[in-house]
């Protein structure tokens, strides 16, 4: 059938792993953005920078750091890395919340997102003056390199391996949400603060930390893209618009809207790149305008 349009069933497979592989970031990113409005109301513009982070801080600690010190032969394990730089870019965040975002709550959305857009474009900014405009890399890490081959495709380890690790944060982070006590102080947390505050409950530092693991969930994808995507400056501002697509279309702060969303948005967009490669770079966006048109709330959101 496919070979009548034209199309090798090697080359749709193909679009089918790199819309998923895409997917997974989509997934991801959209649900640390979900998690932050869910629960703080905080429409964070600095997810795509905190994303381009999690990559150049990698990029740095794999191939930089020795020759900085004066130890050229010094390495950082990738999976120390995959650990280690979510959680700085998540205590860079915490900061950021306590000394700015924490002054906005009581105001309009407009003024955090504002603030967000700004922190944005300075840490932008900062990176290109560093690090110049052109992309940096490093090989994907030996653990992982090769594939398997079914029939006449190559699959790369390193592909699997990022798709099925970011199945598996998305995963455990619904369930913490949705189905732990923990989770359940969260999102109490967002309906009644005061009332849960007289209960004993530390809501403030709930705040911080929902916030500081939500820009850590986006670290942790750029983790995983930094061998698979050039790493730039600009990589976060050029994926950033898609993810809030994505988020919207998945309904704001809808924390199995922003994973099932992702991932299917990826793969339609890979499928869009095989039979129609001229719309494949707007079709999530003419998939939103659809979506808002019918439901507002997007597809598993809820009118607020």
């Amino acid at each position: 059938m496919f070979e009548l349009l034209g199309i090798s069933p090697q080359a749709l497979t193909s679009q089918l792993l790199i819309g998923l592989i895409n997917g997974s970031f989509y997934a991801l990113l959209s649900l640390g953005l979900a998690v932050i409005f869910g629960l703080l109301n905080v429409i964070n513009f600095t997810h795509g920078a905190l994303y381009m982070l999690g990559a150049m801080f990698t990029w740095i600690g794999l191939t930089q750091l020795g020759y900085w010190i004066g130890m050229p032969d010094l390495e950082v394990s990738y999976l120390f890395a995959l650990v280690l730089v979510p959680l700085i870019v998540g205590v860079m965040s915490i900061v950021i919340e306590k000394t700015m975002l924490k002054r906005l709550y009581h105001l309009d959305h407009l003024y955090g997102l504002l603030l967000t857009f700004g922190l944005a474009l300075v840490i932008e900014g900062l990176f290109r003056h560093w690090f110049g405009a052109l992309g940096n890399s490093y090989p994907v890490p030996d653990m992982f390199r090769g594939g398997m081959r079914v029939a006449e495709l190559f699959i790369p380890w390193y592909r699997l391996w990022v798709v099925g690790v970011a199945l598996l944060v998305c995963f455990a982070t619904w369930y913490f949400i949705e189905r732990t006590k923990l989770g359940s102080l969260l999102r109490a947390g967002t309906e009644n603060p005061r009332l849960l505050q007289a209960l004993g409950v530390n809501v403030p530092l709930i705040i911080t930390l929902t916030y500081g693991a939500g820009c850590a969930l986006a670290a942790f994808a750029g983790v995983l893209a930094a061998p698979i995507y050039q790493v730039t400056a600009t990589m976060g501002s050029e994926l950033i618009i898609v993810v809030f697509a994505v988020v919207v279309i998945g309904g704001m702060g809808s924390i199995a809207g922003s994973i099932i969303t992702g991932l299917s948005l990826g793969v339609i967009e890979g499928l869009t790149k095989v039979f129609y490669p001229q719309a494949s770079s707007v079709s999530i966006f003419v998939i939103m305008i659809i979506v808002l048109l019918l439901k507002p709330a997007g597809l598993f959101g809820k009118v607020r």
